[in-house]
């Protein structure tokens, strides 16, 4: 596989993080963004914080700077649009002719792997909290490289 085609690869697993995401974020009842279920648990909104700071810590990587920089939870609806803020910073930086500073593989395997296993936390959280969303086949959906808005398409399939 060719560089051109690893970068096309790793650009439609950051728009699967936004289908995902998008999913998971829309309509997110204001008492869940604070739901606990333990002590230790962190909450939603922490969770979304934690995610944009590995969507920020991967363009990071992948200009060569490679800076982690956790930030403070701020309120939920600025952390959805920081969210999707951050996917489009990064595809443009995929999408772009810039060198990556960085494997493909490893942007993947670390920040971007790890923000998947974060929105699948935000949709277990959701359900726990009493507030789930409706299972899909993503194999379905209609997600390309480069649909990284809060505007996603419509699922295929839902059940």
């Amino acid at each position: 596989m060719s560089s051109d085609q690893k970068r096309e690869m790793l650009r439609h697993g950051v728009a699967t993080l936004a289908y995902r995401g998008a999913k998971v974020l829309r309509d997110m009842p204001p008492a869940c963004t604070g739901f606990c279920p333990g002590e230790g648990c962190r909450t939603p909104l922490e969770i979304l914080t934690h995610i944009n700071d590995l969507l920020d810590w991967s363009l990071s990587i992948a200009d060569g700077r490679g800076e982690w920089k956790p930030s403070q939870a701020s309120k939920w609806d600025a952390e959805v649009d920081r969210f999707f803020t951050a996917m489009k910073a990064l595809d443009n930086c995929l999408a772009s002719e810039k060198p990556l500073q960085a494997p493909v593989e490893k942007l993947f395997q670390g920040p971007i792997a790890d923000a998947l296993t974060h929105v699948g936390q935000l949709a277990i959280l959701r359900r726990i909290a009493g507030a789930p969303i409706r299972g899909e086949s993503y194999f379905a959906a209609d997600i390309k490289a480069g649909g990284v808005g809060r505007d996603q398409p419509a699922p295929k399939y839902e059940f």
